[in-house]
């Protein structure tokens, strides 16, 4: 059974940056999508970023694009969220999401995922 954990979150004021990493362990060869949501009070759940493991293809949401930045480390099994230029509103809870099984769908489709994580907090100050 793969698990999935994150770390890096914290607080920091806008314009700084933050690295989150997720860490997998198990049997990792399995995952084939690597993704980052975010949820912030009272609202649902959205993607920020994605990757496909096999193909190194990144995918962003528009409000992240050019902030944000989606890697991977095979040997670390660790998928990391390069955030820089944060922004108040990007204060949330950041998921680490996996995909291990051949279900369909876009990047940011929560549905697609079977594997999470159990979060880290970013708090950005303005």
């Amino acid at each position: 059974q793969v698990q999935l954990v994150e770390s890096g979150g914290g607080s920091v004021q806008a314009g700084g940056s933050l690295r989150l990493s997720c860490a997998a362990s198990g049997y990792t060869r399995s995952l084939n999508l690597l993704g980052w949501f975010r949820q912030a009070p009272g609202k649902e759940r959205e993607g920020v970023a994605g990757i496909y493991t096999a193909m190194n293809r990144t995918f962003y949401a528009d409000s992240v694009k050019g902030r944000f930045t989606i890697s991977q480390d095979n040997a670390k099994k660790t998928v990391y969220l390069q955030m820089n230029s944060l922004k108040p509103e990007d204060t949330a809870m950041y998921y680490c999401a996996a995909r291990s099984l051949q279900s369909y769908g876009l990047w940011y489709d929560i549905n697609i995922y079977n594997l999470w994580g159990q979060g880290t907090q970013v708090t950005v100050s303005a």
